[in-house]
């Protein structure tokens, strides 16, 4: 079952041992910015301000198994960025998830950056998932497109599920807690 608004809030607010999403906005903020907060049926997330764009100074290949780091460069405490044209980058939320063992979520791209021919990738949220989410944006498009910090990018749905066996956190997940923007990591 997806969840809807009133049981997010409860997981959020109403039952202080689980604090599902910190910072919590429980009314949708859209006044002159692309919207944030506790929607229908999920949770529009915001992107940080820190960013990872990827850069091809140098001509290594870029490896999941060994990735080298000097392929990014670092952008910090902006309003927005330009991501370059054909270009890709990585970036945090500002909300902080503490995922219950019996939800799943799956994350997509908000409308508004999709019809500007940009695409954010957000891997699923486990059951016992904790942490800030890292997430992938393209800009598939010839131009540069601006992002903007500290507004909505993607929104978050919730599913309810039985308690499931073993969790993310049981399996000890190698993004578990994660507290700033995380690179690929294969252990």
């Amino acid at each position: 079952m997806i969840l809807n608004d009133k049981q997010i809030r409860k997981l959020c607010i109403d039952i202080p041992q689980c604090s599902m999403i910190d910072p919590f906005v429980e009314k949708q903020k859209s006044k002159g910015i692309i919207s944030y907060g506790l929607s229908s049926f999920g949770y529009d997330i915001r992107i940080a301000d820190e960013f990872k764009i990827f850069t091809n100074v140098y001509t290594s290949t870029i490896d999941p198994k060994n990735f080298d780091p000097k392929l990014l460069v670092d952008i910090k405490g902006v309003d927005h960025i330009l991501l370059p044209a054909n270009s890709f980058c990585l970036a945090r939320t500002v909300e902080w998830f503490k995922i219950p063992r019996n939800i799943m979520t799956v994350c997509v791209g908000k409308s508004t950056y999709a019809r500007c021919g940009i695409i954010i990738n957000v891997t699923p949220f486990e059951p016992c998932w904790e942490g800030y989410a890292t997430m992938e944006i393209s800009n598939t498009t010839p131009s540069p497109a601006k992002i903007y910090a500290n507004e909505g990018i993607a929104q978050v749905l919730f599913f309810l599920g039985d308690d499931c066996e073993t969790s993310y956190e049981d399996r000890s997940g190698k993004y578990q807690r994660q507290l700033e923007l995380t690179l690929p990591k294969v252990l």
